[in-house]
């Protein structure tokens, strides 16, 4: 693996349970340089699950804590009860409280605004959708409007997916309904604009939670029916959203160390699929050789202002 810079932040992509593969590579990342994650990113971007892994990041858990965390506390949050068979005739899926009581044990009375106070700091950026502004709202320590927030209350407002869990507040829902699903131009904007970090000293890493593979081709797409679209179609539409903002960071901040990293899955595994943790696990074990080896993700590479390319 190349060294890293002077400067090192890590963007961390929404999933659900399958950010289990990206603690478990960090986890790996961890034992190769011999040090924890906390003691390597100073500035710590997620969405929905992301945020759950960088809030912990920024606190001091190490990524092998995480990875159990998740392990240990997946069936209690994705739980099969009588509201999850009755959906869609409820509103949500599951019972916030686990979740909740989860968030608040990991993280319990800290603020945001005290990863600013430390030494060093920790810049921790957490992306939620606000449905009373109808506008993605970046939540972060040094921002007096978000100082006193709770990180509990952040991370929960970024992993409020619907259908899944309510609103928080009732306005605040998952962050990666919007544009920031993989908030890599997120980092990438505020390492430069924000912090002053120089480009050329600054590594940014971005990890994505698993691509599920293609379910239909040129074979398959003319019989299908409309409601076999509706999944299809949202899954290319999340995925295209995702490589556009590695193809935004390539091309408008061409000067920094952008490595990502996304592993291929073999079989659809759903966000709350919690039947699949060895599965996640091993993904995520191969995950961790590719961040070890720079082997990165097939979509970098691609700049979106080259002739030709639209």
């Amino acid at each position: 693996m190349k060294p890293f810079r002077k400067n090192v932040a890590i963007a961390i992509d929404g999933g659900g349970i399958r950010g289990l593969i990206v603690t478990q590579a960090l986890s790996i990342l961890e034992k190769a340089l011999e040090k924890p994650v906390h003691d390597i990113f100073r500035l710590v971007v997620g969405t929905s699950t992301g945020s759950v892994i960088s809030a912990g990041i920024a606190t001091g858990i190490t990524a092998n804590r995480m990875t159990q965390m998740y392990i240990d506390m997946g069936k209690s949050i994705f739980p099969n009860t009588l509201r999850k068979m009755l959906f869609p005739l409820t509103r949500y899926r599951y019972p916030v409280k686990p979740l909740s009581n989860a968030l608040n044990n990991q993280f319990g009375k800290l603020k945001m605004g005290e990863f600013w106070e430390k030494n060093p700091r920790t810049d921790l950026v957490i992306t939620a959708f606000d449905l009373e502004e109808n506008r993605t709202k970046f939540i972060k320590p040094w921002k007096v409007e978000y100082e006193d927030w709770l990180v509990s209350k952040a991370v929960q407002a970024s992993c409020a997916v619907p259908t899944y869990f309510p609103a928080v507040d009732r306005r605040y829902i998952d962050g990666g309904l919007g544009s920031y699903g993989n908030p890599c131009y997120v980092a990438a904007y505020e390492a430069k604009e924000c912090l002053n970090w120089d480009p050329t000293d600054t590594t940014l890493i971005s990890i994505g939670t698993g691509r599920s593979p293609y379910t239909f081709n040129a074979e398959t797409a003319p019989r299908l029916w409309a409601w076999n679209w509706i999944g299809r179609i949202f899954g290319v539409y999340m995925q295209s959203a995702y490589d556009q903002q590695v193809h935004l960071v390539e091309t408008y901040f061409n000067e920094l160390d952008f490595r990502r990293f996304q592993i291929n899955l073999r079989e659809p595994i759903e966000m709350d699929d919690v039947h699949q943790i060895e599965h996640l696990v091993a993904y995520g074990a191969r995950l961790g050789r590719m961040i070890l080896n720079d082997k990165t993700d097939s979509s970098q590479g691609i700049i979106i202002k080259h002739p030709g390319y639209f």
